[in-house]
Order: structure tokens, then C-alpha cells, then sequence
């Protein structure tokens, strides 16, 4: 064994502190997957769902042999855009030895992310173009247009103009239909994300970042969703909202084909 060099499919990371320990294990994967879910429904209280998302997809079906996929590809009519992941992985979070948190995701994610978004608990990584032509981060707000990372409903600008009752300078997070998981590059191409988790925990858990020198990720107690996009938006698209991809190879009626 001595000459032999590779990687393990299975990988066991341990970090933190005594009092406040990480422990990952990833798998060695790479997967290419188009998948339906009809109904996703985590954290559901009497008062609501931290998560709820209906017809919930990972990839699409091309429906334009010319138009150029987030890979960079063309893909023949009817032929299927795969939602990409690799290396995926679980952690736990321990404090003082008794685990107080849990997360699973991919440590590099390129693709589309469809669903008709109804409650939404986490960070959603859109950049948005004011009217003066500055690029700000999206802040997400709940129904009363209070801006939030739990249980939201709607997206927009965080500033004085903002009216989510009023669609202005908001609109609902259901009429974002399709979602671009990866990161913009300069050259306009877009790469892997490697921050694409879905955490539960009962307290608070400050989540690691998974790209060097990135930025630790404040996870509230309950269901929290970290998507990042390489979707950046002026304020006419925002308002009007993103069609959904197709998803489906017949026609149910649903929106999906």
C-alpha cells in the first residue's frame, strides 16, 4: 500500500473546539440529476412552515436547442439539463457534547431550482440593480414586509420605496418559478457553488463556510436553507417575477411542461 495514492470515498473532518465541535463526513460523489417533487413541507407548526415549496425540481428539460445552459452547453429539444452536484455531505454541530445541529448539502452545485415557493426559511443569494444602476443583495421579507430570514414570502430592496403589498420594488418569492443555482463569473459563465446546505437545529448554529476565507452562515433555530444563485435582476424582472423552466416530458396541467 505504500505506492498507492488516492482519494477515499468516504472523508471524516473534524473541527471547532471541545465546546463547540463540527464533524463532516462527505462522500466522493458526482451526480447529474433531473428530479420531481410534488409537495416539500419541513419545519410546520400550527402558525405556518419554516420551508414550503410545491413541485420542487432539481434540473430541466430544454425546450430551445439554441439557447446557451448555465454549463455552457446547448442541449437538443427535449433532451434534459441536469442539475449537477459533487462531494455531497452531512455534518453535526455539537455544543458542550449534546448535538444542536444538522446539515446536508453539496460542496459544488450547478443547475436549476424549480418550485412554487410559499414559505421560505434561510438566505436566497439574488443580486438585484437599483434604479441607479447599483448591485445590492437581495433581502427577503415576510408578509407584513418586514425583512427577514424566517418564513418569508416575498423578495426585494431593502430601502424606503419598498412596498411588498404594492409589488414595488418586491414581489413574492411564488413568482420566482426558476432559480439558477451556481456562481457568476466575470466573464458572465457561471460556476459551481459550493454553499447550497439545508440545516435543522434547535439553537442558533453559526454554520462554516465551505469556500477558503468565506464568511461563517448565521443559521436561526428550526429549518434553514442556504440557495446561492448567479441570478442578478433589474427592478422590471424583479417585479414581474421568473417563468418556470420545463420540468416535465407531458402535459398535467400544472405548469410544469
Amino acid at each position: 500500500m505504500g505506492r498507492v495514492s488516492g482519494q477515499a470515498m468516504i472523508a471524516v473532518d473534524v473541527d471547532g473546539t471541545q465546546a463547540n465541535r463540527f464533524t463532516r463526513v462527505t462522500l466522493g460523489l458526482d451526480a447529474e440529476i433531473q428530479t420531481n417533487i410534488d409537495n416539500v413541507v419541513l419545519g410546520e407548526t400550527s402558525d405556518g412552515s419554516d420551508v414550503q415549496i410545491a413541485q420542487l425540481s432539481l434540473g430541466h428539460i430544454s425546450n430551445d436547442a439554441t439557447r446557451i445552459q448555465l454549463d455552457g452547453q446547448t442541449y437538443a429539444l427535449n433532451e434534459i439539463v441536469p442539475f449537477v452536484g459533487s462531494n455531497p455531505y452531512f455534518e453535526l454541530a455539537e455544543q458542550e457534547g449534546e448535538v444542536i445541529g444538522f446539515r446536508m448539502g453539496l460542496n459544488q452545485a450547478r443547475g436549476t431550482l424549480s418550485g412554487d415557493i410559499a414559505s421560505f426559511s434561510g438566505n436566497l443569494g439574488i443580486n438585484l440593480e437599483d434604479g441607479s444602476g447599483n448591485v445590492v443583495a437581495a433581502r427577503l421579507f415576510d408578509n407584513t414586509g418586514t425583512a427577514t430570514h424566517s418564513r418569508a414570502t416575498h423578495i426585494g430592496l431593502d430601502d424606503a420605496a419598498t412596498d411588498c403589498s404594492a409589488g414595488v420594488q418586491c414581489s413574492a418569492l411564488s413568482n420566482f418559478k426558476t432559480l439558477d443555482i451556481g456562481t457568476r463569473n466575470e466573464d458572465g459563465s457561471v460556476g459551481y457553488a459550493q454553499e447550497l446546505f439545508i440545516a435543522f437545529q434547535k439553537d442558533a448554529v453559526q454554520w462554516q463556510s465551505n469556500t477558503e476565507g468565506g464568511t461563517p452562515i448565521d443559521a436561526a433555530a428550526g429549518v434553514f436553507f442556504n440557495v446561492p444563485t448567479a441570478m442578478k435582476l433589474d427592478l422590471q424582472t424583479l417585479e414581474q417575477g421568473i417563468p418556470r423552466a420545463r420540468t416535465e416530458y407531458i402535459d398535467r396541467g400544472l405548469g410544469l411542461f
